[in-house]
């Protein structure tokens, strides 16, 4: 199975969309299952990407 590669303006509103989910009172697990990764990878693109703001 081929791996899907994310462009780090796609993975920054992810991880705004789970940190807008979690504020609305949803665990981090449900919403990072929302936006279709693993938390393994959440926490690593948060990690990495954590600081970027999108223009």
């Amino acid at each position: 199975m081929p791996q899907k590669r994310h462009k780090p303006e796609k993975i920054v509103a992810k991880l705004r969309q789970v940190d807008v989910l979690v504020s609305q009172g949803r665990s981090v697990a449900e919403a990072v299952r929302s936006i279709g990764v693993t938390q393994f990878t959440y926490y690593r693109w948060r990690k990495e990407l954590g600081g970027l703001k999108t223009d």
